[in-house]
């Protein structure tokens, strides 16, 4: 299951990243700051996502 979430990691931190950057220009934060708070967000909660897709998927 490690190797699955390792995987879905990937998927789900980009995706997360992306939104986070999109919503930070939308609102105005034109600052690499921001941006790259939205990286870093995206990366932390990328992870916990990512165990609980693996989780559902791998009982099935």
């Amino acid at each position: 299951m490690f190797r699955l979430t390792l995987l879905l990691h990937a998927i789900t931190s980009t995706v997360i990243m992306g939104v986070g950057i999109v919503a930070a220009l939308v609102m105005g934060f034109v600052s690499a700051t921001a941006i790259i708070l939205s990286i870093l967000a995206g990366l932390f909660l990328g992870w916990p996502v990512a165990r609980l897709i693996a989780k559902e998927l791998y009982e099935e």
